[in-house]
Protein backbone atom coordinates (compact mmCIF):
# COMPACT_ATOMS: atom_id res chain seq x y z
CA UNK A 1 0.00 0.00 0.00
CA UNK A 2 3.22 2.35 0.85
CA UNK A 3 4.11 1.97 -2.89
CA UNK A 4 0.73 2.74 -4.36
CA UNK A 5 0.77 5.97 -2.05
CA UNK A 6 4.23 6.69 -3.33
CA UNK A 7 3.37 6.30 -7.01
CA UNK A 8 0.39 8.12 -6.41
CA UNK A 9 2.41 11.52 -5.27
CA UNK A 10 5.12 10.83 -8.06
CA UNK A 11 2.32 10.91 -10.95
CA UNK A 12 0.69 14.05 -9.14
CA UNK A 13 4.19 16.03 -8.53
CA UNK A 14 4.56 14.74 -12.68
CA UNK A 15 1.41 16.08 -13.53
CA UNK A 16 1.76 18.94 -11.88
CA UNK A 17 5.11 20.24 -13.41
CA UNK A 18 3.93 19.33 -16.85
CA UNK A 19 0.63 20.37 -16.82
CA UNK A 20 -0.43 22.37 -19.84
CA UNK A 21 -2.70 24.70 -18.44
CA UNK A 22 -4.09 25.63 -14.98
CA UNK A 23 -4.84 22.77 -12.53
CA UNK A 24 -8.45 23.12 -11.78
CA UNK A 25 -10.16 21.45 -8.49
CA UNK A 26 -13.97 20.31 -8.25
CA UNK A 27 -16.32 18.81 -6.26
CA UNK A 28 -18.78 15.93 -7.00
CA UNK A 29 -21.53 13.80 -6.35
CA UNK A 30 -23.71 10.89 -7.39
CA UNK A 31 -25.48 7.34 -6.74
CA UNK A 32 -23.96 4.29 -6.35
CA UNK A 33 -26.03 1.20 -7.25
CA UNK A 34 -23.48 -1.42 -5.49
CA UNK A 35 -23.60 -5.36 -5.26
CA UNK A 36 -20.80 -8.20 -4.86
CA UNK A 37 -19.06 -10.79 -6.84
CA UNK A 38 -19.33 -13.65 -4.32
CA UNK A 39 -16.36 -16.26 -3.90
CA UNK A 40 -15.17 -19.45 -2.22
CA UNK A 41 -16.55 -19.84 1.69
CA UNK A 42 -19.64 -19.78 3.03
CA UNK A 43 -21.64 -17.99 -0.26
CA UNK A 44 -25.34 -19.58 -0.37
CA UNK A 45 -27.19 -16.77 -0.78
CA UNK A 46 -28.43 -14.53 -3.92
CA UNK A 47 -27.83 -10.82 -3.45
CA UNK A 48 -29.27 -7.50 -4.79
CA UNK A 49 -28.24 -4.00 -5.41
CA UNK A 50 -28.21 -2.01 -2.32
CA UNK A 51 -28.28 1.85 -3.37
CA UNK A 52 -25.98 4.59 -1.88
CA UNK A 53 -24.11 7.68 -2.43
CA UNK A 54 -20.81 9.27 -2.99
CA UNK A 55 -19.03 12.67 -3.03
CA UNK A 56 -15.59 14.31 -2.48
CA UNK A 57 -13.34 16.13 -4.37
CA UNK A 58 -11.02 15.83 -7.12
CA UNK A 59 -7.99 17.81 -9.01
CA UNK A 60 -7.64 18.04 -13.29
CA UNK A 61 -4.04 18.35 -14.55
CA UNK A 62 -4.36 18.58 -17.91
CA UNK A 63 -0.89 16.87 -19.65
CA UNK A 64 -1.97 18.03 -23.18
CA UNK A 65 -4.72 18.75 -25.31
CA UNK A 66 -6.23 15.20 -25.04
CA UNK A 67 -5.25 13.86 -21.77
CA UNK A 68 -5.16 14.52 -17.99
CA UNK A 69 -4.50 13.61 -14.38
CA UNK A 70 -7.71 13.28 -12.57
CA UNK A 71 -7.20 11.91 -8.89
CA UNK A 72 -9.86 12.00 -6.56
CA UNK A 73 -10.74 11.64 -2.88
CA UNK A 74 -14.45 10.14 -2.52
CA UNK A 75 -16.55 8.89 0.49
CA UNK A 76 -18.89 5.96 -0.84
CA UNK A 77 -20.80 3.66 0.43
CA UNK A 78 -21.04 -0.09 -1.09
CA UNK A 79 -23.03 -2.83 -0.13
CA UNK A 80 -25.63 -5.78 -0.60
CA UNK A 81 -28.70 -6.98 0.01
CA UNK A 82 -30.40 -10.65 0.04
CA UNK A 83 -33.95 -11.58 0.61
CA UNK A 84 -34.66 -15.28 2.60
CA UNK A 85 -37.53 -16.97 4.37
CA UNK A 86 -36.78 -15.16 7.14
CA UNK A 87 -36.30 -11.59 6.09
CA UNK A 88 -34.21 -8.68 4.39
CA UNK A 89 -30.67 -8.38 5.44
CA UNK A 90 -28.94 -5.52 4.48
CA UNK A 91 -25.28 -4.73 4.70
CA UNK A 92 -23.79 -1.13 3.87
CA UNK A 93 -20.26 -0.54 3.85
CA UNK A 94 -18.69 2.91 3.88
CA UNK A 95 -15.39 3.34 2.67
CA UNK A 96 -12.80 6.79 1.60
CA UNK A 97 -11.67 5.85 -1.92
CA UNK A 98 -8.73 7.22 -3.72
CA UNK A 99 -9.11 6.96 -7.67
CA UNK A 100 -6.08 7.59 -9.36
CA UNK A 101 -7.24 8.04 -12.62
CA UNK A 102 -6.21 9.11 -16.48
CA UNK A 103 -9.01 11.29 -18.39
CA UNK A 104 -8.42 10.71 -22.46
CA UNK A 105 -10.61 12.87 -23.96
CA UNK A 106 -12.09 11.90 -27.77
CA UNK A 107 -11.47 13.87 -30.28
CA UNK A 108 -14.07 16.63 -31.28
CA UNK A 109 -16.33 15.61 -28.52
CA UNK A 110 -16.75 16.34 -24.78
CA UNK A 111 -16.62 12.75 -24.20
CA UNK A 112 -13.58 11.39 -21.59
CA UNK A 113 -12.59 7.87 -21.41
CA UNK A 114 -11.51 7.72 -17.45
CA UNK A 115 -9.65 4.62 -16.16
CA UNK A 116 -7.78 4.00 -13.36
CA UNK A 117 -6.49 1.84 -10.07
CA UNK A 118 -8.16 2.76 -6.82
CA UNK A 119 -7.50 2.07 -3.36
CA UNK A 120 -10.32 1.98 -0.33
CA UNK A 121 -10.46 2.42 3.34
CA UNK A 122 -13.08 0.81 5.02
CA UNK A 123 -14.77 3.26 7.75
CA UNK A 124 -17.49 1.20 8.87
CA UNK A 125 -19.88 -1.95 8.12
CA UNK A 126 -23.33 -1.67 9.32
CA UNK A 127 -25.72 -4.53 9.18
CA UNK A 128 -29.94 -4.83 9.19
CA UNK A 129 -32.15 -7.49 9.31
CA UNK A 130 -35.75 -6.81 9.16
CA UNK A 131 -38.72 -9.34 8.89
CA UNK A 132 -42.39 -9.04 10.54
CA UNK A 133 -41.49 -9.15 13.89
CA UNK A 134 -39.32 -5.82 13.64
CA UNK A 135 -35.71 -4.50 12.08
CA UNK A 136 -32.38 -4.94 13.97
CA UNK A 137 -29.37 -3.31 13.27
CA UNK A 138 -26.01 -2.90 14.37
CA UNK A 139 -22.65 -1.78 13.66
CA UNK A 140 -19.43 -4.33 13.31
CA UNK A 141 -16.39 -3.96 15.25
CA UNK A 142 -13.68 -3.40 12.23
CA UNK A 143 -11.14 -3.75 14.54
CA UNK A 144 -12.02 -7.03 15.48
CA UNK A 145 -13.84 -8.55 12.71
CA UNK A 146 -12.24 -10.70 9.84
CA UNK A 147 -12.57 -7.38 7.14
CA UNK A 148 -9.55 -5.81 5.37
CA UNK A 149 -9.17 -2.16 5.76
CA UNK A 150 -8.49 -1.33 2.76
CA UNK A 151 -8.51 -2.47 -0.66
CA UNK A 152 -7.11 -2.57 -3.97
CA UNK A 153 -9.31 -2.20 -7.55
CA UNK A 154 -10.06 -0.30 -10.35
CA UNK A 155 -12.13 1.81 -12.30
CA UNK A 156 -13.36 2.03 -15.85
CA UNK A 157 -16.26 5.19 -17.00
CA UNK A 158 -16.82 8.11 -19.49
CA UNK A 159 -17.52 11.25 -18.58
CA UNK A 160 -19.24 14.24 -20.48
CA UNK A 161 -18.06 17.57 -20.19
CA UNK A 162 -21.44 19.50 -20.17
CA UNK A 163 -20.15 23.22 -20.24
CA UNK A 164 -16.02 24.13 -19.03
CA UNK A 165 -17.70 24.20 -15.47
CA UNK A 166 -20.15 20.80 -15.09
CA UNK A 167 -19.55 17.55 -16.46
CA UNK A 168 -21.61 13.96 -15.95
CA UNK A 169 -20.03 10.97 -15.26
CA UNK A 170 -20.86 7.18 -15.46
CA UNK A 171 -18.36 4.90 -14.04
CA UNK A 172 -17.99 0.87 -12.94
CA UNK A 173 -15.50 0.04 -9.84
CA UNK A 174 -14.34 -3.15 -9.34
CA UNK A 175 -12.34 -4.26 -6.08
CA UNK A 176 -9.38 -6.81 -7.31
CA UNK A 177 -8.84 -8.29 -3.20
CA UNK A 178 -11.61 -10.11 -1.10
CA UNK A 179 -12.80 -8.46 1.36
CA UNK A 180 -11.24 -11.34 3.55
CA UNK A 181 -9.64 -14.09 3.77
CA UNK A 182 -11.89 -16.52 5.56
CA UNK A 183 -15.74 -16.22 4.70
CA UNK A 184 -18.06 -16.82 7.64
CA UNK A 185 -21.74 -17.01 7.62
CA UNK A 186 -21.58 -13.36 9.06
CA UNK A 187 -18.38 -12.31 6.90
CA UNK A 188 -18.80 -14.25 3.89
CA UNK A 189 -15.48 -13.81 0.67
CA UNK A 190 -16.99 -11.10 -1.67
CA UNK A 191 -15.50 -8.64 -3.78
CA UNK A 192 -17.27 -4.97 -4.15
CA UNK A 193 -18.74 -4.18 -7.45
CA UNK A 194 -20.54 -0.27 -7.67
CA UNK A 195 -21.90 1.26 -10.77
CA UNK A 196 -21.87 5.14 -10.15
CA UNK A 197 -23.87 7.83 -11.75
CA UNK A 198 -23.40 11.60 -10.94
CA UNK A 199 -22.52 14.89 -11.66
CA UNK A 200 -19.25 17.11 -10.96
CA UNK A 201 -18.56 21.01 -10.99
CA UNK A 202 -14.58 22.44 -11.67
CA UNK A 203 -14.06 25.98 -10.05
Amino acid sequence: MKKIFMLAAGLFLAGAVHAQSPIRFGIKGGLNLSNIIKENGNNNFDTKINPGFNVGVTVDIPLSESIAFTPEALYSTKGYKLTSGFGEYTQTTSFIDIPILASIKLAGTGLNVVVGPQVSFLTSTKNKFKNDLGTIENEVNNNSDNLKKSLFGGVLGLRYDINQNIDFHARYALDFQKNNENGTTSTPEYKNQVISLGFGYKF
